[in-house]
């Protein structure tokens, strides 16, 4: 797995672990963007999922994705940051969900014992409450590019991303379902008014189905990383080093 690293500002901030979205890599200008401005509040690590950018394999479309997380977690746990907090964007921000309720803290709520692949706080950006969404126009061209083989050719010529040819089997566990096994771990939604991808009742079951969680539905905002303004991930990343100290 491709995966890169900025220190941050001095002190011991919590790492950040960057989870893009479909077709994006470490290497795509709006993903350096937000790791740029994530720099500023703490250490960052950025990373390609499978079949992405440099990294080796095919895409399973969230599904193994999160293994790719877990790693990158462990990664900057093994760099000396002994809080981490996850920030996924998309299909990135399906993957910390899972990821939270799947790998959490050993003795959760407590310091000692944790686990090195468990995330202490998670942003979901832009993020599906459920699968196989096919409500927009971009989604259904997603899954044309997802489902059939001339899409896959397409996806790896002009997308840049290796799609894996098999069905989920098992499908994996939905963001929806996932989103209430990972409190007491901080958790904020952020989506926004103008996604043209998911719309707004996906982050509002998402908060429905956890209810610690925070919900910000942004103003102007469209769809994940690409959209992000400064002033939105400059909060984001205050928000998350806050609630992994």
């Amino acid at each position: 797995m491709e995966a890169a690293y900025l220190p941050g500002p001095a002190g011991d901030a919590p790492a950040l672990v960057v989870a893009h979205g479909f077709s994006g890599s470490l290497h795509r200008p709006a993903l350096r963007r937000a790791a740029a401005a994530f720099a500023a509040h703490g250490a960052v690590v950025t990373f390609s999922f499978r079949g992405h950018g440099r990294s080796g394999g095919r895409s399973t479309v969230g599904d193994r994705e999160v293994q790719d997380l877990a790693a990158a977690v462990a990664w900057a746990r093994a760099l000396g940051h002994g809080r981490v907090a996850t920030v996924g964007f998309s299909m990135g921000g399906s993957v910390v969900l899972r990821h939270a309720a799947l790998h959490r803290p050993a003795g959760q709520g407590e310091r000692e014992g944790r686990t090195a692949a468990h995330a202490d706080a998670v942003v979901a950006v832009s993020a599906p409450a459920r699968w196989y969404y096919r409500g927009t126009a971009p989604m259904r061209r997603l899954h044309w590019v997802v489902e059939r083989p001339l899409g896959r050719v397409v996806s790896r010529a002009a997308l840049k991303t290796r799609i894996h040819h098999e069905s989920w089997d098992p499908v994996p566990l939905s963001p929806v379902a996932a989103a209430p096994l990972i409190a007491p771990t901080p958790l904020l939604i952020v989506h926004g008014d103008q996604d043209a991808y998911f719309p707004l009742d996906h982050p509002r079951s998402l908060a429905a189905a956890a209810p610690e969680a925070e919900l910000w539905l942004e103003e102007g905002f469209g769809h994940a990383e690409n959209a992000a303004s400064q002033d939105l991930l400059d909060r984001v990343a205050r928000w998350a080093v806050k609630k992994a100290a």
